[in-house]
């Protein structure tokens, strides 16, 4: 066991069969779990922590008055860049971020939502993070700007930007790589499947992408996971080689 601690910063009551909390137990991190929406308290950024996972939810960073834990959730943020902590960021987790570095967070201007399985493309800066285009797990009706001062990894056809990088090793994504088949077949039984929101797939359609889309993004993740929080390995031959 590694003596290596990572924060899983979550937004909701989940079980924890995600794909972040499955690989980065399987690399021998300690993990720790923080529920600010429950009155958990947030630890400081410059003591053990490794490095932080920040989860999606279903709160948007435009409402911070309607969940004021997000207040303290940014000011943490701000704090851990400040200090240098490797971060990922999961579609609201990565708004946080795009937030905190002072980007726009807000609704399509066309009021569309991606919410099934959805093709991203990496940009030219891009390839090393994310070596070939592939689908990956959105649900969001929310995206963010590019902030000043980082790189674009990835673009989408509805909302363009994908995945960007902050320093070294701060990584925004707007799409969720930690969802594996189980939990996304969870997400289409759930009340606030977002299947009549103009921009989602119907449910044939995801059902026809899932089975190649799924081994492909969650083998791309364990490589990700892998070189963010300080596996060596390059992640192009690592998906090549899993192919």
């Amino acid at each position: 066991m590694s003596d290596k601690k990572i924060l899983l910063l979550e937004h909701h009551d989940n079980p924890r069969d995600d794909l972040a909390t499955i690989y980065l137990q399987e690399a021998g991190f300690q993990l720790e779990l923080c529920c600010p929406f429950k009155g958990d308290p947030l630890p400081e950024t410059n003591t053990d922590l490794a490095g932080a996972v920040i989860y999606g939810g279903e709160a948007n960073v435009t409402e911070l008055d309607q969940f004021p834990y997000l207040k303290a959730e940014l000011k943490w943020i701000e704090h851990a860049l400040a200090t240098d902590l490797a971060m990922v960021g999961i579609c609201l987790g990565g708004q946080l971020i795009a937030h905190t570095l002072g980007s726009h967070v807000g609704y399509h201007d066309q009021g569309l939502c991606e919410f099934g399985y959805y093709q991203i493309t990496p940009t030219v800066h891009g390839r090393t993070v994310i070596p070939k285009p592939m689908h990956v797990v959105q649900a969001h009706k929310q995206y963010f700007d590019l902030p000043e001062g980082t790189v674009l990894l990835a673009e989408g056809e509805t909302c363009k930007n994908q995945a960007f990088q902050y320093g070294s090793h701060v990584y925004a994504l707007q799409f969720h790589p930690e969802i594996n088949e189980n939990i996304f077949r969870r997400w289409q039984d759930s009340e606030w499947a977002l299947f009549d929101h103009p921009g989602a797939q119907t449910r044939a359609e995801q059902d026809l992408l899932l089975p190649k889309a799924d081994p492909i993004q969650s083998r791309w993740f364990k490589g990700f996971l892998q070189h963010v929080f300080g596996n060596n390995d390059s992640i192009s031959n690592r998906y090549n080689s899993q192919k």
